[in-house]
């Protein structure tokens, strides 16, 4: 999955126009995986150490709600997290 945050921020007409942007890739099974956490989590609970921290992950959220993973089946997810934990070594 590529993400570009670009084409995002120029959709949206978000001011800053010519920022710098990244892409980036993402295994499917993260994608869901983070798409399923970020749909259930309370970004205010989430403790943060500056407020862009919070907003960085809002955008992400935004992000991920413009591919495929927003259609995810709870079978999806659980098997996304099966991928994404079985090679943790932590």
């Amino acid at each position: 999955m590529l993400l570009t945050w670009h084409d995002a921020f120029m959709e949206k007409g978000f001011r800053w126009g010519s920022t710098p942007t990244v892409d980036l890739r993402l295994w499917r099974s993260d994608a869901i995986v983070l798409f399923d956490w970020l749909m259930s989590t309370d970004l205010n609970a989430v403790p943060v150490t500056h407020p862009a921290q919070k907003q960085a992950l809002a955008d992400l959220l935004t992000r991920l709600e413009e591919v495929d993973v927003i259609e995810s089946t709870e079978e999806e997810i659980a098997a996304a997290q099966e991928e994404v934990a079985k090679d943790m070594g932590w």
